[in-house]
């Protein structure tokens, strides 16, 4: 059987130079799907844009962190400021979602608001991810398999990213993405005893390469993936400015944006015989 490979672009929705940038690496680079964050600026944008590419797997990037909420529910005001903007980092929201019923319930109202959002445009969500990585928190993850079962979407990202992928013979990653990995890592061995019904893939890949992804990761995807399903996590954006300010600004979104469309990874593949899919295809 084939290794089945997802290639994600998260932010999809974030501003114009990420959108330009998730259409044309689908249709001429190896990106296979997209999630959408669906309160920033282009959303409508990319909804459009999913829908001239029916090929395109298509969820939601659930943010609580960045712009303002979806939701008009009054329930959600203990995630916000005076301005009516989010206003808690993750780490913050992950504690206080352990320990504080309303935020929790804020949180669930808010991540209800964005998938509906999404549902309501006309597009089937394939699967969940989200901003920094929050639905991996326990007490965040139970909320989103509940409303991913609410909303008959089957797949939720699995932020498993193996060890190894920090250490040769992979290219040189960095302290920070390791620490990233590192931390996840158990978080998302707990998130499997949750629910492994949601669960698609085995491990996933560009957490510890964030800001790193380049032709010669994915040679190394190619060579050292031993999962039958993976995804690889992808942040393009047509120049490294994603077009709106402290959000993922720092990574070389071009270079990956580049690299996406650059024939030899899609020929990498080819040759480790390693089919492109996304989650609606599993």
């Amino acid at each position: 059987m084939a290794k089945k490979l997802i290639i994600n672009a998260d932010d999809f929705g974030l501003s114009k130079e990420v959108n330009k940038a998730v259409e044309t690496a689908h249709k001429k680079g190896v990106i296979t799907s997209a999630t959408i964050m669906t309160n920033m600026p282009a959303a409508e944008e990319a909804v459009k844009i999913a829908k001239k590419n029916p090929n395109l797997g298509v969820g939601v990037h659930l943010n609580p962190f960045k712009g303002k909420p979806i939701s008009k529910d009054p329930e959600i005001k203990p995630l916000l400021d005076s301005q009516g903007n989010f206003c808690f980092g993750h780490k913050a929201l992950s504690l206080l979602c352990v320990f504080s019923h309303p935020v929790r319930q804020a949180l669930k109202a808010e991540l209800d608001a964005q998938i509906k959002w999404l549902i309501d445009r006309g597009i089937e969500p394939t699967h969940l991810d989200s901003h920094k990585h929050i639905h991996c928190c326990p007490a965040v993850y139970s909320i989103v398999c509940a409303l991913a079962n609410k909303y008959k979407i089957p797949a939720i990202r699995y932020c498993f990213e193996p060890v190894e992928v920090g250490a040769t013979p992979w290219p040189l990653s960095t302290a920070q993405g390791r620490r990233n990995a590192k931390t996840l890592r158990p978080l998302a061995r707990v998130n499997r005893l949750q629910d492994k019904g949601l669960i698609k893939t085995e491990c996933i890949y560009g957490i510890a390469h964030m800001g790193k992804i380049d032709v010669s990761f994915f040679n190394a995807v190619s060579l050292y993936n031993d999962a039958e399903v993976a995804e690889v996590l992808t942040h393009p954006a047509i120049s490294d400015d994603p077009g709106t300010k402290d959000i993922m600004s720092k990574p070389k979104r071009k270079t990956e944006f580049e690299t996406l469309c650059d024939p030899k990874v899609k020929e990498y593949f080819r040759e480790a015989g390693i089919e492109l899919v996304h989650y609606g295809q599993l």
